[in-house]
């Protein structure tokens, strides 16, 4: 329920507690987005260059699972939010995970500090992210029009975050050491929590102290249970492993990999064979599938921009230029830098068109045409000049240029349909599952991205070829999809 008052419009005219949680996730983005830019490098740079000492193929993977990781956490956090302890205390607990996860990074510990950092982090991320969003929807209430401009405010504090953070903490990470480059990550979400907590006393609603649907006596039993045989089957599949040999950081991620691919397939077998999801509902479901899936294989290209494309920038791209040295790191700030560029151009181009705007499956298929096409144009400067020397930068920067745009169509897309198509008793859930298309993208990440190191050219050639046909498929399914969304414009 919304507390807040409609002329409340100290920030930008709006709500007071938008600016607490607009700097509570920039924050958060900054740390994130910072310590992502440089972990590659760190996790397989020799130890004699302040590094871990990692294969690629294994840095590769590691990147891969731990952002898959990250959006299946997401799952567990709006259930600790909704039944446990109310979003504004999952944020908060979210976040001290987080900075004592970018500390474990910053204290040099070698590789005991990185796994437990990333449990930290993944776990933290898990708790925060999902429960700010769904706060920043609480501050509006139903007739309150200035809702679509306050989540566009609030996602540009996201993407400023991410923006920012590559070239500072990499200035530290390369001038100093990767762990002053990771402490300033845990300094940037320090930031964030004191600012959260000061601004949440004073301008959250109170409701978000509370849980929204309280688990009940007669239910402690049953989740109790399922958590302690769900740690009991984990302990044993890992003893297995040991006693047998074969665990090791290939097979441990492996198992993460099919826990994250799995759990989407688990979600959409519960709601097509549940009672409470009616004809109408289970059609859109069918709809929903397929654009979950496109959705996926999206996910897994674009979020390979942490791994491979890093990869790519620090070995195969011109970096000098006389006094000019480019740090490979700063290659990530293309994300959000275009993203906040092509926003608006979309959000005018869809206004314009209004009811003339291309179906949502179409918007999916021409999104996954120019995924595919970032990966075909990545892969030219190897076809054209071989993969032994170093290509110019605008090679890298194309390639982004080219998938954010795929980003546009199919991200905010995907959002507003997995609300539509949402059955009615799985409401809730449904944005879950959005999350899940990303944790299973990255799953699928985590087992290709180690062919990438020796075949270079087939890699983004294959890659961007299977990307190309499934949308030719999706658009030539694209009427049924339509027919099975029943209503759903």
């Amino acid at each position: 329920m919304n507390t807040q008052d409609n002329k409340d419009t100290a920030f930008f005219g709006q709500p007071r507690g938008l600016s607490t949680l607009f700097f509570t996730e920039m924050w958060e983005r900054f740390s994130y987005y910072g310590m992502r830019a440089i972990l590659l490098f760190y996790m397989y740079y020799a130890v004699s260059q302040g590094g871990l000492g990692f294969g690629k193929e294994t840095a590769l993977s590691i990147m891969s699972i731990y952002g898959s990781m990250v959006y299946l956490t997401s799952v567990i956090g709006r259930f600790i939010s909704d039944r446990l302890l109310g979003s504004r205390q999952t944020v908060f607990i979210g976040g001290v995970l987080i900075m004592f996860g970018h500390i474990a990074l910053a204290l040099p510990f070698g590789k005991t500090a990185l796994f437990v950092s990333i449990l930290l982090i993944v776990l933290g991320t898990g708790l925060l992210k999902p429960n700010v969003s769904e706060m920043v929807g609480s501050l509006y209430g139903e007739q309150d029009n200035r809702r679509d401009a306050g989540f566009s405010i609030f996602v540009f504090g996201i993407n400023l975050g991410a923006l920012v953070a590559p070239p500072i903490v990499s200035w530290f990470g390369a001038n100093i050491s990767f762990h002053a480059g990771f402490s300033l990550a845990a300094i940037g979400m320090f930031f964030g929590l004191v600012q959260y907590y000061f601004g949440g006393r004073k301008y959250l609603s109170k409701d978000s102290l509370y849980p929204v649907d309280p688990i009940q006596p007669n239910e402690v039993k049953k989740f109790s249970l399922r958590i302690i045989l769900g740690i009991i089957v984990a302990a044993l599949v890992l003893l297995v492993m040991q006693l047998t040999g074969v665990l090791n950081i290939a097979n441990f991620i492996l198992i993460l990999s099919i826990i994250a691919i799995a759990t989407p397939i688990i979600y959409f077998i519960i709601m097509f064979s549940s009672r409470k999801v009616n004809s109408t509902e289970r059609s859109r479901l069918w709809a929903y599938v397929l654009l979950f899936i496109a959705a996926t294989i999206f996910w897994a290209i674009e979020e390979q921009g942490s791994a491979v494309l890093a990869l790519f920038a620090a070995n195969r791209t011109q970096l000098t230029y006389g006094w000019l040295h480019i740090n490979p790191a700063n290659f990530q700030m293309l994300n959000p830098l275009f993203i906040m560029l092509y926003t608006p151009i979309f959000a005018i181009m869809w206004t314009k068109m209004g009811s003339k705007q291309p179906s949502s499956a179409h918007k999916f298929t021409y999104g996954l045409i120019f995924t595919g096409v970032s990966y075909l144009f990545i892969a030219l400067p190897g076809i054209l000049f071989g993969t032994a020397g170093k290509v110019n930068p605008l090679w890298l920067v194309g390639s982004w240029a080219i998938v954010e745009i795929g980003e546009l169509l199919i991200s905010p897309i995907g959002l507003s349909v997995t609300t539509k198509l949402a059955p009615r008793a799985f409401a809730s859930q449904m944005m879950s599952m959005w999350f899940l298309a990303d944790a299973a993208g990255q799953a699928i990440n985590a087992q290709i991205v180690r062919f990438y190191p020796g075949h270079e050219v087939a890699y983004f050639m294959w890659i961007g070829i299977v990307t190309i046909i499934f949308a030719i498929i999706l658009f030539l399914l694209s009427p049924w999809i339509s027919k099975k969304m029943e209503g759903i414009n």
